[in-house]
């Protein structure tokens, strides 16, 4: 007991300087990114189809305000139904085309009831589309990011969304 008492004393006072009110940073790293310290994201979207004008609402009014530790961002879109966090982004689309190469039951995986088709033809993202609900939804990745914002956003998806 005695050795936490003494590490609070140094944490809470044990300052030198003459500055009461100064904090140590005890982060150990860089300040997390805010929302409002990053631009607004521009992003390509189709023109919206009836379909996604019908089912997409239901999924943008449940999107998390922060995905993984990464905070949502403001997005310069045509249409509503564009959503990113973090930077670089992770960026999500609902009511887009259906992906192209997408060949029914092939090369499909299933992330907490969501099936989805992974596209990484292209180096500068890993593109995800959702393709089992009323409209597709697609997730691109940085290059370097794994799948588990995806994972993340299936639980969202699955819940917003009814499979088809």
């Amino acid at each position: 007991m005695l050795v936490v008492v003494l590490v609070l004393a140094n944490v809470l006072g044990g300052s030198d300087t003459d500055d009461d009110d100064a904090v140590a940073d005890v982060s150990g790293g860089t300040s997390p990114q805010r929302a409002e310290d990053l631009p607004p994201l521009p992003v390509e979207v189709p023109a919206p189809t009836p379909e996604a004008d019908a089912t997409c609402p239901q999924l943008m009014q449940v999107l998390p305000l922060d995905l993984l530790g990464d905070p949502a961002r403001l997005v310069d879109s045509d249409t509503p139904y564009a959503a990113a966090w973090g930077d670089p982004a992770v960026v999500l689309v609902c009511g887009v085309p259906q992906p192209e190469g997408l060949v029914p039951g092939e090369g499909l995986f299933t992330i907490n009831g969501v099936t989805w088709y992974v596209d990484q033809t292209d180096p500068e993202a890993t593109v995800w589309t959702a393709v089992d609900r009323a409209v597709y939804v697609e997730v691109s990745l940085p290059p370097d990011v794994d799948s588990a914002p995806v994972t993340a956003l299936s639980d969202v998806l699955a819940a917003a969304l009814p499979a088809r």
